[in-house]
């Protein structure tokens, strides 16, 4: 019986730790986590998405860091902090000049949450300067 009492009250403590370890916040919500810019010409240039997302904690979201993937990819945060129900967001520009083909970058953001990733997406078509170029290239 003894053997019992000490058992269950085992098994009682960690499921009653088991909860405590839960965190009272979770992470804020992105409206989405992936974009895609689908096809677009390179004389576009630059172009930009901006994702949100909405503060689902009981506290405030300070984003303390964002960092892309490489130079061609620019992120511009909230800076200051996001109250609970409250959304913000991360603005990311895309530099296509000089870049044709498919690219997939990632965006990282360093919360006092936690960090997530984010990523943009889509393909460039070569110019068509450039395109001309080119057949001149092949035809000599």
């Amino acid at each position: 019986m003894k053997r019992i009492v000490v058992l269950f009250a085992t098994i009682l403590a960690f499921v009653a730790s088991a909860f405590a370890a839960e965190p009272e916040n979770q992470a804020a919500t992105f409206n989405e986590i992936t974009y895609d810019f689908g096809t677009f010409p390179e004389e576009k240039g630059k172009v930009t998405h901006v994702f949100q997302f909405k503060n689902d904690t009981k506290g405030p979201i300070i984003l303390q860091d964002v960092k892309a993937s490489c130079g061609c990819t620019t992120p511009k945060w909230t800076k200051t902090p996001v109250l609970p129900g409250k959304t913000g967001e991360v603005e990311v520009t895309y530099n296509a000049k000089g870049r044709p083909g498919a690219f997939s970058k990632t965006i990282t953001v360093t919360s006092n949450q936690g960090v997530t990733r984010l990523m943009i997406k889509g393909e460039v078509e070569l110019a068509k300067e450039n395109k001309a170029d080119q057949v001149g290239t092949l035809a000599d």
